[in-house]
């Protein structure tokens, strides 16, 4: 009887125990540097992200700074800007710029109070604005006069419900340009005029704002904003 011919032993081994443990720790040494470099581009995104919103927000309030003070308006024995050292009220009036909502557009030559002030909110010291509904009546207007004065000093919850929160400050100052030099908005500059008979002061030519930025935030330090009066220097 003829045997089957014996098939050779075949030379090639698989991996031995130590190999595969070398590999898995290779990998696992990959898969750590791959997840760090993925949370390193996170953390940069998120910093990113939150220098802009800092940066946009700052942007957004100096610009509505500006844009109240562009709107200031004087009302008859009741007067348009005020600095009690605490709170800057402006009454403004609402304009129309052809892009506003059927709501917007309603709301056209109706006057508002707006306050400007700081005051802590969880725990940070915030530049903050407040803003009344639009206002027809002048028992309205005083109304809300008197409760941005309030706003600033003891606010309710329901004043607080109108204000938002611009950006952390340390502290904030404002300054009046009259008689061609800055002053402090609650000194009297030197040879002011005194209020006419209707018990309004006159308006200042410039209003100049100091932000002292906290630390601890995309931007910090001071930065001052100033605003001319369209009308200043004109007969």
């Amino acid at each position: 009887m003829s045997r089957k011919p014996t098939p050779a032993p075949c030379d090639s081994a698989g991996f031995t125990l130590v190999e595969l443990l070398v590999a898995l720790a290779a990998m696992a040494l990959l898969a750590v540097m791959a997840w760090r470099g993925l949370d390193a581009m996170a953390r940069a995104q998120e910093q990113t992200r939150v220098h802009s919103d800092d940066v946009m927000a700052l942007q957004a309030g100096l610009a509505q700074w500006g844009t109240d003070l562009d709107a200031l308006t004087q009302m008859p024995a009741l007067g348009g800007l005020d600095f009690d050292g605490r709170v800057l009220r402006i009454t403004r009036v609402y304009r129309y710029d052809g892009t506003a909502s059927a709501a917007g557009a309603a709301e056209a030559g109706s006057v508002r109070v707006v306050a400007w002030g700081a005051a802590m909110v969880d725990g940070k010291r915030q530049w903050l604005r407040w803003q009344s509904g639009p206002l027809r009546e002048r028992a309205e207007l005083q109304a809300a006069w008197q409760q941005a004065a309030l706003w600033g000093q003891n606010p309710s919850d329901v004043l607080r419900q109108q204000q938002v929160a611009v950006v952390a400050v340390d502290d904030w100052q404002v300054y009046y340009f009259r008689n061609n030099a800055w002053t402090n908005a609650l000194s009297t500059a030197v040879g002011e005029q005194s209020a006419p008979a209707s018990g309004q002061a006159a308006l200042p030519d410039g209003v100049r704002l100091v932000l002292t930025l906290s630390g601890g935030q995309t931007l910090s330090g001071k930065l001052t904003r100033d605003w001319a009066r369209p009308a200043a220097g004109k007969s």
